[in-house]
């Protein structure tokens, strides 16, 4: 009897040590980093989508999981090394970032804390993963193919505007994910025979209506931005301004539409967050950064505003009408 009952109780240790170290400590709450170099206003509508993924995955904020929030305040890349220390020195189980920025800061910050991606342009070429399926160090999560968009936004604005010759193109000066997309648009623009002015911007109020009217003093045709995060924050001010400017723009999320802008095309970045909450729960329950692959985004939105279309005036044609996924009457 007692031979059977020391069975019984080695074989129950043996089933505890096996099971996973979640199970063990069920009233754990993770702690999550989360790190953007915009605003916490200018990213609320993507980090609802996140939330609300990582709910519907049975993790909750005061429940299960805390989340530390640190924003960059669209002050430039410099500052976002010291906010990657910062939650390091939290002891924080993972990391989220938004952009090439975040995450290059993060990864120079640890090589231990795993860290998800939620928009990098090209992980690869930055450095940041081996390969996409293969990423091999602490990082992981989705690519926002930002670069080769940018290409597509440039053809798209040759289209709509037949006699469109010259365009700005708002940049963040300092930004990793600028000079990366800068490679591709360069060649493209002079494949279109479309002249490219470069303007430094800095994503705020004062640097947004410099960069307006250096384009004006341009005799642009049209304007675009970088996708960047500090611009997407900004995006209702950069609409408000290329309406008052009369200028037709592209861009790279419909955010930019919903607040009335002209054109937008690019992925669904709401998806992308969405996806990124899928790489927290793995990640959280045990898997490893390095055996989860990075995924690309496969969900793109081509949509029209003709509001805005006929407040400055332009017809546009109806062969790149009919290329919308929305039109907006």
């Amino acid at each position: 009897m007692m031979r059977k009952i020391t069975v019984l109780a080695l074989s129950a240790m043996f089933v505890a040590l096996s099971l996973p170290v979640e199970a063990q400590q069920p009233g754990k709450i993770f702690r999550i980093g989360f790190l953007d170099p915009s605003t916490a206003s200018g990213s609320a509508v993507l980090l609802e989508a996140f939330r609300q993924e990582l709910s519907k995955l049975g993790w909750i904020e005061g429940k299960n999981i805390t989340v530390e929030y640190r924003f960059g305040e669209n002050k430039g890349p410099e500052r976002l090394p010291a906010l990657a220390a910062e939650l390091v020195r939290l002891s924080v189980d993972l990391i989220v970032t938004t952009g090439d920025g975040p995450t290059l800061a993060a990864k120079k910050a640890t090589t231990i804390i795993p860290i998800v991606m939620t928009t990098s342009s090209d992980p690869v070429a930055q450095g940041l993963v081996a390969s996409l399926a293969r990423p091999g160090g602490n990082v992981t999560g989705l690519s926002s193919l930002a670069a080769d968009l940018n290409t597509k936004r440039l053809e798209i604005l040759k289209d709509a505007i037949p006699k469109l010759a010259r365009v700005a193109l708002l940049q963040s000066p300092g930004s990793v994910t600028s000079d990366l997309q800068l490679k591709e648009l360069r060649p493209a623009a002079v494949a279109l025979k479309l002249k490219l002015e470069e303007i430094d911007t800095q994503p705020d109020a004062k640097g947004l209506e410099s960069a307006f009217k250096t384009a004006k003093q341009k005799q642009v045709n049209a304007i675009m931005t970088v996708a960047t995060r500090p611009f997407f924050a900004e995006r209702k001010r950069i609409v408000e301004l290329a309406g008052k400017n009369r200028l037709p723009a592209i861009y790279f999320d419909k955010g930019f539409v919903d607040e009335g802008g002209l054109m937008s095309y690019g992925v669904d970045y709401e998806d992308l967050f969405r996806r990124a909450a899928g790489y927290v729960d793995k990640i959280l329950k045990g898997a490893k950064p390095a055996d989860l692959p990075v995924q690309q985004a496969t969900k793109f939105e081509f949509i029209i505003n003709l509001k805005a279309a006929k407040q400055i005036d332009l017809t546009i044609p109806v062969r790149v009408l009919e290329r919308a996924n929305k039109v907006i009457k």
